[in-house]
Parts: structure tokens; C-alpha cells; sequence
């Protein structure tokens, strides 16, 4: 893979990674509560549980799922379809939460500052990491999206869109399956992971503002790519 290209797709997966980590939800939740009542470490810790859950999957589907489907290039595409319209679902989720809030859920809870072995943040990490690890949405993300992405292949973006797409086409091309996508991805969620309790230690509950803004922006990534697998997984099946 040339240097260009190992670069779009590192962007690529920093991008995918930020999108799926920051819209509203149950995970940021967690995290602002405990950045708010705590700090930032406990936010950060709260955010690094729910990335561990991830990490989890991420070998989970590593070495079961991609082991059998390299002989099932079917089913293979068929999960890689499914996937897609996953992606296009929490897309919809993504504009759904668009009037919402990132403390919404969090202003219901006060709990002690120390978890149950006496240790500042560990409550907010069993907290996401139990969530995380108890959402189907997020297991089944690493069976069908997972796939997608640690099968080598080649994802053309934007040569999918309507009109323009023939135009763009070889612009935006992201490598499936290299490391490059993988870093990026996981980066992604540490930049969030940092970032949204820092800021929100910073600034209080002005951050919700912008929350609709984020929505929307990981909106239109999460259905970009929805649309890339789905147009992926037809021209496997066809």
C-alpha cells in the first residue's frame, strides 16, 4: 500500500472511529457524568471501559468470525451488508439525537466518588465496560461491521454517491483489513475519550450546544459509510 494511501485510510479509520464514539447516548453518558462529578480522569477512565469492551470484541471477531468467513465469501458479504445497515441505523439514531443532550441521562444519578474497592474512576469504567459489553448494538457491530473491517479489501467511499460519485471515484479509498484502518479507528475513540471530558470539565454544560452539531456530523459518516458497505456487499453478491 503506498504512503498516500495507508495516510487516507489512517484518516479514514480516525474518522469512522470519532463518529461512532460520539454521539449522544448511554456510553457518554456515563462519561460526562463522571467528568462532571469527578473530573476529567474519571470521564477518561468511564471512556476507556467502554473502549475496552471494543478492544474486546475487536479480538473476539479477530480470531473466531474471520478465521470461518475467509472460506465464506457469501456469508462473508452478506454480514458486510448487514453492516451497512447497521451503519445507516445508528445513522438514524445519530439524526435522532440531534435534539438531545450529552447529560441528559447523566444529571439522574449521584453516586459516591469511589468505587467499591476504594478507588477514584473505577466505578465509571466497570459502569461503560459493563454496558458496553451487554449492547447488542456494539456486538453486533463487531460481527457485521468487524468484518468489513479486518477483511482485506478496498473501499471506494465516494464513488457510491448519486450524480457526482463517477467523478470522485479513486478519491477516497480506504484499505479494508490493514493496520492503518485499525489504529485509526481506535485512535479515534481515544481522541474522543480525551477530549469530550477535558472540554467538558473546561466548559460545563455548555458542551450540550454543540451536541447537536456532532450529532449530525456522525450522522452523515455513519450513513457514508453505511452506504460503502452495503455497495460493497452487493458487488460481492451480484
Amino acid at each position: 500500500m503506498s504512503l498516500t494511501a495507508s495516510a487516507w485510510t489512517l484518516v479514514a479509520g480516525a474518522v469512522f472511529g470519532l463518529a461512532l464514539a460520539a454521539p449522544p447516548g448511554p456510553m457518554n453518558a456515563v462519561i460526562a457524568e463522571e467528568s462532571v462529578l469527578r473530573g476529567w480522569l474519571a470521564g477518561f477512565t468511564a471512556g476507556l471501559g467502554a473502549m475496552t469492551a471494543d478492544f474486546v470484541f475487536f479480538v473476539l471477531s479477530l480470531l473466531g468470525v474471520v478465521a470461518f468467513l475467509d472460506s465464506a465469501p457469501t456469508v462473508r458479504a452478506v454480514m458486510v451488508g448487514v453492516g451497512g445497515l447497521l451503519m445507516l441505523y445508528f445513522a438514524y439514531g445519530a439524526v435522532q439525537d440531534v435534539q438531545g443532550t450529552f447529560l441528559s441521562v447523566a444529571d439522574g444519578e449521584r453516586t459516591d466518588d469511589e468505587g467499591s474497592d476504594g478507588v477514584p474512576g473505577t466505578r465509571g469504567f466497570r459502569k461503560a465496560l459493563l454496558l458496553a459489553l451487554t449492547n447488542p448494538y456494539q456486538i453486533l457491530f463487531w460481527l457485521t461491521v468487524g468484518v468489513g473491517l479486518l477483511q482485506p479489501g478496498r473501499l471506494d467511499v465516494l464513488a457510491v454517491l448519486p450524480v457526482v460519485g463517477t467523478d470522485l471515484a479513486g478519491v477516497l479509498v480506504v484499505r479494508t483489513g490493514s493496520p492503518a484502518l485499525l489504529v485509526g479507528l481506535f485512535a479515534g475513540i481515544v481522541v474522543w475519550i480525551v477530549g469530550f471530558p477535558a472540554t467538558l470539565v473546561r466548559v460545563g454544560r455548555r458542551i450540550d450546544a454543540f451536541a447537536p452539531t456532532v450529532a449530525g456530523l456522525s450522522a452523515l459518516v455513519l450513513a457514508g459509510f453505511g452506504v460503502a458497505f452495503l455497495w460493497s456487499a452487493g458487488t460481492t453478491l451480484i
